[in-house]
């Protein structure tokens, strides 16, 4: 498996043990408003989704602007949703991603971005990988601020527990 897929995996490991986790806390904390980050936790959550969704789209074949365009109608159906419903969304992106993955002979192929925001690059379709689990853990990251400041602990999903919980 390719250190891309790897690391996907982790991300898709890294989402999932923040929405268990997110169900074991009162119903009311996941769409609880709060002066943070973010709005509230359902918001930082369906941020991420958002974006994976558009990265795919990208990595896919999709115009940048296009896959933007897209953004706010996915972001206002990921808000919609329980965690359950977030998570189920999440389980089927990440069967999207792994079918993509399968389809590529070589992720390190190289792809033109044009960013209607920041010009045009050629970048590589691992590196969109790898945008994509960054953001990933930095918004889990501001998800745990916002539950501690609500009197709450969040999961461990750091990479290196990944690697242990995964082993089999």
């Amino acid at each position: 498996m390719s250190n891309a897929v790897t690391m996907y995996e982790y991300h898709a490991w890294a989402n999932q043990t923040m929405l268990n986790r997110l169900k074991e806390l009162p119903q009311d904390i996941y769409k609880q408003e709060i002066v943070s980050i973010f709005p509230s936790v359902s918001k930082a959550m369906a941020h991420i989704y958002t974006v994976d969704n558009s990265w795919l789209e990208i990595a896919a074949g999709k115009a940048m602007k296009e896959a933007m365009g897209q953004a706010e109608q996915v972001t206002k159906e990921a808000e919609r949703q329980s965690i359950e419903g977030l998570q189920a969304m999440f389980a089927a992106l990440s069967e999207r991603y792994r079918a993509f993955f399968r389809e590529q002979a070589d992720l390190e192929k190289a792809i033109v971005l044009d960013n209607p925001y920041a010009g045009i690059r050629e970048t590589r379709l691992s590196e969109i990988v790898m945008q994509v689990v960054n953001h990933g853990t930095y918004h889990r990251g501001n998800i745990s601020a916002m539950l501690r400041q609500m009197g709450h602990a969040s999961v461990m999903t750091e990479y290196a527990l990944f690697w242990y919980q995964n082993r089999a």
